[in-house]
């Protein structure tokens, strides 16, 4: 039987400035992931003894060098957060990572708290800039110059999947899911055939099937090897295919789709062979393609629309959840699923409430319309990158949000609670409440180790390598009665 589905995604951010002449994004990304004081104020490191980025599924390690910071560097790029999170500097871009979930909905809730947490250390930043210097953020994909930057997901599997199994019964998902996950983008890249409009903001980015890479040479699947949990049992599926969306229902929509789908993964029922002939280029024709129906060759000779391999897959998901016990959140993904892959065959541009490439493809039409310009005007680009502004005062998401024309899938008072407080059904809680109770005393963390320094000769390491344990469930009483971080190492030992 399938086991739970812990996720969480990555969310890398397009940073820039009011004057771009010598601006920095490395440097514009440290001073904004420090800005903020609540944040800065932490000084725990992040624990990078158990990573491993080289480790590939596929059964090797390449050639390469592990990231291992100097702890001062580890304390400037790197903010452990109370909600159980992460927030650091990738490259040349600020990142946010939410903290395990146990589904969905709380991943959406946790992702839009990343959202408000990057609006508070914008907001921190920019007082101590000129205003010529003054910083923006985007929660987009792609810089329109050939640039690309990430939005990843990760879920929990068990490690006796084969990988090869797990690549044939999700490959064809994620390659078409892109016409309800994609962000929407004016224009092409990477050389892509030339358009007005796609449904992706990733697809042209794609060069290959199957690799390790997440930066050059972008994989359809990726094959990174780095469970952050018990490697003898688990296995954590890097996804990197995906758009970073505004949409709370897109969201919703993307991980639990794919955690269901993962699901049936595990439990071998995925029989129907949907393998796409050229998934690679197959990505790129479908979010070339607003009216969703253009037709994709599988390997078997057979064409289908993205929409049809979609439904393919939700009849394997209302079959497979026929015989089994369906939460009401299962319940609610199948019937969203089913309502929208069920307005994408009539007319794509009627979910103009719940996906972004349709809210964003409405906004820009709308604005053509009036101004009697082209998708090629730079007002339009710029109507596409402000789509994705994090302030809430200016972003155009946030303002269709206020008036109530998106739905949504959380409330803004459970965003508020997550960020600052961890789920409370993963090893997240155990991290987080340790953040918020014992703030001196962490030394570091990672996923899936807590450090303590108690003044003693050396720190404590006290692994977590079950996502499970670490709840509130199980250690609230235990955090409850420790009021130091001696009396839980103590606590624990007993």
């Amino acid at each position: 039987m399938a086991i739970e589905k812990i996720m969480g995604t990555e969310t890398e951010l397009g940073i820039s400035a009011r004057d771009p002449r010598g601006f920095d994004p490395v440097s514009g990304s440290i001073l904004l992931i420090n800005a903020h004081r609540p944040i800065a104020e932490v000084k725990s490191i992040w624990d990078y003894a158990g990573e491993n980025p080289l480790l590939d599924a596929r059964g090797f390690e390449i050639s390469g060098e592990r990231e291992r910071p100097s702890q001062q560097d580890n304390r400037t790029i790197n903010k452990l957060l109370r909600n159980g999170g992460r927030l650091y500097v990738d490259g040349a871009h600020p990142e946010y990572s939410t903290p395990e979930c146990t589904n969905a909905r709380d991943v959406v809730c946790y992702e839009k708290a990343g959202e408000r947490i990057f609006e508070l250390c914008l907001a921190a930043a920019n007082l101590t800039l000129p205003e010529r210097q003054r910083i923006f953020i985007y929660k987009n994909n792609s810089d329109g110059k050939g640039n690309s930057y990430g939005h990843h997901e990760n879920y929990l599997m068990e490690r006796r999947i084969p990988f090869d199994q797990i690549v044939q019964g999700l490959a064809p998902f994620l390659v078409t899911r892109v016409i309800f996950a994609g962000a929407g983008k004016v224009g092409a890249e990477n050389g892509a055939e030339r358009c007005d409009f796609q449904i992706s903001q990733r697809a042209d980015f794609f060069e290959t099937f199957i690799g390790l890479d997440t930066m050059a040479k972008r994989p359809i699947i990726n094959t990174r090897d780095e469970p952050h949990a018990d490697e003898e049992k688990y296995r954590r599926l890097h996804v990197i295919v995906g758009d970073s969306n505004m949409s709370e229902l897109a969201t919703y929509l993307k991980v639990g789709t794919t955690a269901i789908i993962l699901a049936m993964v595990e439990d071998g029922v995925i029989k129907r062979d949907l393998a796409i002939e050229d998934p690679v280029r197959a990505i790129k024709e479908i979010s070339h393609d607003i009216t969703c129906r253009r037709r994709i060759r599988l390997k078997r000779g057979k064409e289908f629309s993205a929409v049809e391999i979609q439904r393919e897959y939700l009849d394997l998901a209302l079959e497979y959840y026929q015989g089994r016990e369906r939460s009401p959140q299962i319940a609610d993904l199948l019937e969203k699923w089913q309502y929208v892959l069920d307005k994408l065959a009539e007319d794509p541009l009627t979910l103009n409430r719940e996906l972004d490439w349709v809210i964003k493809h409405g906004l820009i039409t709308s604005y053509i319309g009036r101004k009697g310009c082209s998708f090629d005007d730079q007002r339009v680009f710029m109507l596409d990158l402000q789509y994705h502004d994090l302030r809430r005062d200016k972003g155009l998401y946030f303002t269709l949000e206020r008036q109530g024309y998106v739905e949504r899938i959380v409330t803004d008072e459970e965003i508020l609670l997550a960020i600052t407080t961890p789920p409370a059904d993963t090893r997240a809680y155990f991290r987080g409440t340790c953040l918020q109770k014992y703030p001196d005393e962490v030394y570091g963390a990672s996923w899936s180790s807590v450090i303590f320094d108690t003044g003693e000769a050396t720190v404590k390491r006290v692994p977590m390598v079950d996502p499970l344990r670490g709840t509130r469930k199980l250690a609230a009483e235990l955090l409850d009665r420790s009021d130091t971080a001696v009396e839980l190492l103590d606590n624990i030992a007993v």
